[in-house]
């Protein structure tokens, strides 16, 4: 693929010094913050300012060339003060230059007092992790730790990275310059956007404290400062930079492509969830990731203060984090002009739509073969852009991505030469292979030995993508749901027993149907296991190949083999409840087609093709 050949990848920065690899696939206005936080006085604004810009005040034991001299006595001493011992121009002289050197002095440290209130907001997350074993679905893999960065957003919350936090059975965090570790708890985990929300309850820990104010999108070149807790130190680091793009990016962790900051300031794993800030001392995001090729370096990126906005506002709507929504289809350019004149386009506008996901609500608006002309009279470019800000442009998947989920939505379309305007519900995209497991633990069911689990993306990581199979690796990669709760269920492994002999080598291979019946998911299999009054079970797999079980004794030897493995249950907690139909028989039954919808142009390798 592409992706492979440029040599590239983007990786959230941890802690941990390995960074996690990841597959790939809001406006301009200040934001407003859902949090009440306190604003910084103008002498703070000013004395942070000199700080963040390494004012020539605020560096009293540096010389014109950088370096530090050293007098006999061992200390440092400053180029003004070299130049009052040299002068000597007597002794009146000399005392009214030490009372300015005092006063220097006093506002050096008046400054210092000033940062340090402010770097105070910047705190150091320790987190303990304990994934799941998704080989082993109902057991989890070994706990391990790691540090990252948080700061405080006022009403007694802080901001971090979603990867900070993933998987965490214990979340503590230290102020800087305290010696004491609080228990935070995780509010909300925002998986595309990589931003989740912390409480403290104690309040020692706020005790004092300032949170900080978030600013507007800053401009391409404008100075940026990152604070945090980095690997090689305890205390705090800041590291300075330029803003060198604003674009749609590639978020890892969370395989989705939201706005962001690309800055040359140095991130390291630890720099994970602390501020950005401008010179302004503003919080204008929050540093996340890395971009890491042999070709390149010094390329970070910070999710932006708008996108954080959302984030919050989302929340406090909903008491939850529900997710930033798409319009849910696939998109084809029209650059050429013979294509535009075909689908009788008379301007050099729109993008064709060439693919609709199902479960989206444009599936019942929008038709393939429609042209996509504006968006909330936004006009659509022929390259996929919309207008952003006075002299830019910005991927077309930006606009839908500002909007928050249930939001409605007004296209203009083109539609068999005719120009109308259509009313579409913007929702989360519906995954067919979700990229994490909400509730922490994946789902599995064991039946007489055979293992059966949904098909996952931290699956396809941990059993490595060769032994998944090449057709059950496409079709995950490039099939869309088709209802709301599809599945694709696996045979993860047998445990061998005399129940199953011949069966023992199979794992990681779709059943498609029990007893006849197509398999809409995991629950959907339970229930037909439970329901079953058959004499013998029948699994089918790709390639028509069977698995055939006597009922009774395989129910009757499931018992043993829990016992014999050491598996608690024979399924997972969620698959106790009963199961409810929520689709159709037509709809579930239908086929889906192998590799027949491309996920995103990154995979599919052609930029010609986008979502949005």
């Amino acid at each position: 693929m592409a992706i492979a050949a440029a040599n590239w990848r983007f990786s959230t920065v941890t802690s941990s010094g390995c960074a996690t690899s990841h597959r790939l696939f809001s406006t301009s206005r200040r934001p407003t913050c859902a949090f009440s936080v306190r604003k910084l006085s103008s002498d703070q604004n000013s004395a942070i300012l000199k700080f963040l810009r390494g004012s020539r005040d605020g560096k009293p034991f540096s010389n014109a060339d950088g370096r530090t001299s050293r007098n006999k006595t061992g200390r440092y001493r400053s180029a003004s003060f070299n130049s009052i011992g040299v002068e000597n121009k007597g002794d009146k002289e000399i005392i009214v230059d030490l009372k300015e050197q005092q006063e220097v002095e006093q506002g050096n440290l008046e400054d210092a007092a000033a940062a340090a209130a402010f770097l105070n907001a910047v705190v150091k997350v320790y987190c303990t992790h304990t994934e799941p074993d998704y080989s082993l679905p109902w057991q989890k893999q070994r706990q391990y730790t790691s540090t990252g960065s948080a700061f405080m957003i006022g009403d007694g919350k802080l901001l971090t990275n979603a990867h900070c936090v993933e998987y965490d059975t214990q979340v503590k965090v230290k102020r800087r310059g305290d010696d004491t570790k609080y228990v935070a708890k995780v509010l909300a985990r925002g998986v595309e956007c990589d931003i989740a929300l912390l409480s403290v309850e104690s309040e020692n820990f706020w005790r004092g404290a300032e949170p900080l104010q978030f600013g507007s999108l800053p401009n391409l070149q404008d100075s940026v400062t990152v604070v945090g807790y980095p690997l090689g130190g305890e205390t705090i680091s800041v590291s300075k930079g330029v803003v060198s793009r604003i674009e749609v990016t590639s978020y890892a962790h969370g395989s989705s492509q939201l706005l962001g900051i690309q800055i040359d300031a140095a991130i390291n794993p630890g720099n994970s969830g602390g501020p950005a800030f401008n010179d302004q001392g503003e919080c204008i995001g929050v540093a996340f990731q890395v971009y890491r090729s042999e070709e390149v370096e010094n390329i970070g990126y910070v999710i932006p203060s708008t996108v954080v906005s959302h984030f919050l506002e989302d929340y406090e709507r909903n008491g939850k984090y529900t997710g930033f929504p798409s319009l849910g289809v696939l998109l084809q350019k029209l650059e050429n002009p013979a294509l535009r004149a075909c689908l009788n386009v008379p301007s050099n506008e729109g993008v064709l739509v060439q693919k609709i996901e199902p479960t989206s609500d444009a599936s019942n608006v929008l038709k393939e073969g429609d042209v996509i002309v504006s968006f909330d009279n936004v006009r659509v470019g022929c390259e996929g852009t919309v207008p952003f800000r006075s002299s830019e442009r910005i991927a077309f998947r930006h606009l839908p991505s500002q909007k928050f989920t249930g939001d409605v939505a007004e296209l203009g379309i083109i539609r068999r030469g005719q120009h109308m305007k259509v009313q579409v519900v913007l929702n989360t995209r519906v995954h067919l292979v979700p990229y994490h497991i909400k509730g922490g633990q994946p789902s599995y069911l064991t039946v007489a030995g055979l293992v059966f689990t949904p098909l996952s993306e931290p699956l396809i990581q941990e059993e490595c993508e060769d032994s998944i199979g090449l057709k059950l690796l496409t079709k995950a990669r490039y099939s869309m749901a088709k209802f709301k709760g599809e599945q694709i269920v696996i045979l993860s492994q047998v445990l061998a027993n005399e129940v199953n002999i011949g069966y023992e080598d199979m794992s990681n291979e779709q059943v498609l149907k029990l007893n006849g019946t197509r398999i809409r998911n995991i629950h959907h299999l339970a229930h037909l296991v439970d329901s079953c009054k058959d004499k013998f079970l029948v699994f089918e797999f790709e390639d028509n190949f069977m698995i055939v079980l006597e009922r009774e004794s395989a129910l009757a030897a499931s018992t043993s083999i829990l016992k014999n493995y050491g598996i608690p249950s024979e399924r997972s907690e969620d698959l106790l409840v009963p199961y409810v139909d929520s689709v159709g028989q037509n709809e579930a039954t239908d086929e889906l087609e192998f590799g027949d919808s491309p996920v995103s142009n990154s995979e599919f390798g052609y930029d010609g093709l986008l979502w949005a």
